[in-house]
């Protein structure tokens, strides 16, 4: 779901939307839209910067009337991250959305996926992300985006303070050392694999990607056996992006890895 126009760059996220197989058909057409971009540099190692954004339209955006109910019908997963939540807008149409997708049933999934330079304030930010923690039953969280949420300086304090809002299945991603699972308040990690890093850009995505795969394939882990396969999942998957320049270009042997993981 999400509100395109009409002009070439759209026309291109469109069809690369396709060629992945994803269903275009609820997507919202604007004559006057145009697609935000980002710089982004990356440092010898691949870490990536997110330098500036650019915006032309900056209020057209998806709202709750164009939303269709259907959609949340057919759907198992409802996934949101907070890249539009600093709109007022685009909150009220994932409040709208997240209404829709707990009447119908859907797993509600969030990546708190931070740009503080696109909102007005720190604290604006910090608010309004953890006003939506509380509505998910699967939580990605990066370890810089921990300590900024909770206000905490250590791993073990930040997950005491999350732990308050109770989120069935929370992941805590730290780049090249590895990321974190918690669930039922007891916690699971996985290492990442060692790879020549180029650019980390898309990395996040694909961990998060890789995790609703196994929860819309598998179901929600019973137990912390199934935790870690999907941790180590999903930490290959993260891991195989930064390989390549570009956030959409990779090689995965997807068959090999749920062969060995899943």
């Amino acid at each position: 779901m999400c509100k395109l126009g009409e002009d070439e760059i759209s026309q291109f996220v469109e069809q690369e939307l396709a060629n992945e197989g994803i269903n275009t058909e609820f997507t919202v057409h604007s004559p006057s839209k145009k697609i935000c971009g980002v710089y982004v540099y990356t440092n010898d190692q691949g870490e990536r910067y997110f330098h500036s954004y650019l915006n032309d339209t900056p209020d057209e955006l998806l709202t709750a009337d164009e939303l269709k109910k259907e959609v949340f019908e057919q759907t198992k997963v409802f996934y949101f991250g907070s890249g539009t939540l600093f709109h007022k807008k685009a909150e009220e149409t994932t409040e709208t959305s997240l209404n829709y997708a707990k009447y119908y049933g859907n797993l509600i999934a969030f990546d708190t996926n931070i740009r503080l330079k696109r909102w007005e304030s720190e604290e604006q930010c910090r608010q309004t992300i953890t006003s939506f923690l509380k509505k998910a039953d699967v939580v990605k969280i990066a370890e810089e985006e921990l300590y900024f949420l909770t206000e905490t300086s250590s791993f073990e304090a930040g997950l005491e303070k999350l732990s308050d809002w109770e989120i069935p299945f929370l992941f805590v991603t730290m780049g090249a050392k590895g990321a974190y699972a918690v669930m039922n308040g007891n916690k699971v990690f996985s290492p990442a694999p060692k790879v020549e890093a180029v650019d980390t850009t898309g990395a996040g995505d694909a961990f998060i990607a890789a995790l609703l795969y196994c929860f819309h394939e598998k179901g929600k882990p019973t137990h912390q056996s199934q935790l870690i396969k999907y941790l180590q999942f999903a930490n290959q998957v993260g891991a195989a992006v930064t390989t390549k320049i570009g956030s959409l270009t990779t090689n995965i042997d997807y068959c090999e890895l749920k062969k060995q993981y899943l």
